[in-house]
């Protein structure tokens, strides 16, 4: 929440009137109480003005052969705005950060580098939920 804080307009338009914070993925449960995150309500990260896919990066990354699965978002960057950061399952205990951000950096423009990092996670799953669940 620090990229909210003393920024009374962005905290409005995030947490609503009974103060549930809106993370801005959007989701379902089935029949089994089963969670599934699905789609984002908010496609774009906007790098210096620029627009990014997450997507697009998303779908690069998981061409990696020592990446198994990878969720890219942006956070905030005091020179740029936002940033694209990259959440990453390894396929491979040898993967590092910096060939994570090399493998992206040689394939894209400039604005969608991993400024932002890579972080190495367990499951994508358990990201996600986490972030959406530590609002309640």
């Amino acid at each position: 929440m620090k990229g909210y804080l003393n920024l009374p307009d962005a905290t409005k338009s995030c947490i609503t009137d009974d103060c549930l914070f809106r993370t801005g993925d959007i989701g379902h449960f089935d029949k089994d109480g089963w969670f599934y995150i699905t789609d984002r309500l908010k496609e774009l990260i906007k790098v210096k003005g620029l627009q990014v896919a997450p997507a697009e990066l998303e779908a690069l990354l998981v061409t990696h052969k020592k990446i198994a699965d990878a969720a890219v978002i942006g956070v905030t960057d005091e020179r740029l705005g936002e940033a694209p950061r990259a959440y990453v399952v390894k396929n491979d205990s040898s993967l590092q950060e910096r060939e994570v951000e090399e493998y992206i950096a040689r394939r894209v423009a400039k604005h969608k580098h991993l400024v932002g990092g890579v972080q190495f996670v367990d499951a994508i799953l358990s990201l996600l939920l986490g972030r959406f669940c530590a609002v309640y």
